[in-house]
């Protein structure tokens, strides 16, 4: 195989601002077709994104011997369904996340396609930022000492109208949670990659603001056995909006104000330099005489790509050429939905 042939099932949001851009754009996909619960529409959508084919039903999708991998783009209660029949059928799944209702369900989804031998990936596309790869190798140097806190702020102002298509982010039988079950799986994945395998978790979910089915506001806690204790916030129901990652050592601290801007704020005992957006800063003469250096930040820029779903396309389409597995698996996707059933638990 040199190059994927991809159907994409589901044309929301997502889809059209990421992974039908990724899937035109890439050099190793060929965007063969779409399929959407509202058929009317999907012929403007293959035609705006390249596409070739159009399906009434996901089952024509499966039946076409063309396609090697399908994208689920659709809620979450038709996760599990859509990745057993896909896998039945032969073909690699990519599936959005959450990856399931429930760690049950993920593992339905693990055994179809182990059983039929095909490639299963969840869409947890923070795992390839910059950023990230930046601060576990700050990490892994020890630059800043051992690790012994992190914070993440998730606020993201949300409450849609009965007739929003994305209504059913706040039905719970559809999206499975609100704000920790839908972005908070994101930071729960950006944890579990940073910090390794958990030791404990506790949750505190919560409806301050709006009565609705799922919670808008709630708090996590974890401990790792790396023995970094760590706290995860989400809410719809904050006015501000905040994406933070903040991370407390032995000798220093990473500070990110926002994780999609990717620019990256370290703080030591020891900084050789001061650098702003990777351009040194000269050191402060007074009076001939070279200042001795108080600043301690160094201030680095790890943008994530312009598509941020496009390293997670290439990652799978690369996995299915190479014979590789992705590098967000099933199996990571599973252990986020276990960790939020920790959370859920009461």
């Amino acid at each position: 195989m040199e190059i994927v042939k991809w159907g994409l099932s589901g044309c929301g949001d997502i889809s059209r601002k990421r992974v039908a851009p990724a899937m035109r754009d890439l050099d190793i996909v060929d965007f063969v077709g779409v399929n959407r619960a509202r058929f009317e529409l999907a012929e403007a959508f293959a035609e705006e994104f390249g596409a070739r084919k159009t399906y009434r039903k996901f089952s024509e999708m499966l039946a076409d011997k063309e396609i090697h991998a399908v994208y689920i783009a659709t809620p979450v209660n038709m996760h599990c369904e859509m990745t057993i029949a896909a896998a039945k059928a032969g073909k690699h799944v990519l599936c959005e996340k959450p990856m399931g209702l429930t760690t049950e369900e993920c593992d339905k989804m693990i055994a179809a396609c182990d059983e039929n031998n095909v490639m299963l990936g969840v869409a947890y596309y923070r795992h390839f930022y910059p950023a990230i790869a930046r601060i576990k190798a700050i990490l892994e140097s020890e630059e800043i000492g051992k690790a012994v806190f992190a914070q993440i702020n998730a606020f993201e102002f949300f409450n849609p109208s009965p007739d929003d298509d994305r209504h059913w982010f706040v039905k719970k039988d559809i999206a499975g949670g609100g704000p920790m079950f839908d972005f908070g799986s994101h930071r729960i994945e950006v944890l579990l990659n940073v910090f390794g395998e958990l030791k404990e978790t506790n949750g505190f979910i919560d409806s301050l603001r709006f009565q609705r089915e799922v919670e808008d506001t709630g708090t996590a806690h974890f401990r790792f056995k790396s023995g970094v204790n760590a706290v995860l916030n989400v809410t719809h129901a904050a006015y501000e909006s905040q994406d933070t990652f903040d991370i407390f050592a032995t000798d220093g601290s990473i500070h990110v104000d926002n994780l999609n801007g990717g620019t990256l704020k370290i703080i030591s005992r020891e900084v050789e330099r001061v650098e702003v957006d990777g351009v040194e800063v000269e050191p402060v003469e007074e009076e001939g005489v070279e200042l001795e250096r108080v600043e301690v930040e160094r201030i680095e820029k790890c943008p994530p790509h312009e598509n941020i779903h496009q390293p997670l396309v290439e990652d799978f389409s690369r996995a299915l050429i190479y014979e590789r597995n992705p590098d967000v698996s099933g199996i990571e996707g599973r252990e986020v939905n276990k960790v939020e059933e920790d959370i859920f638990r009461k």
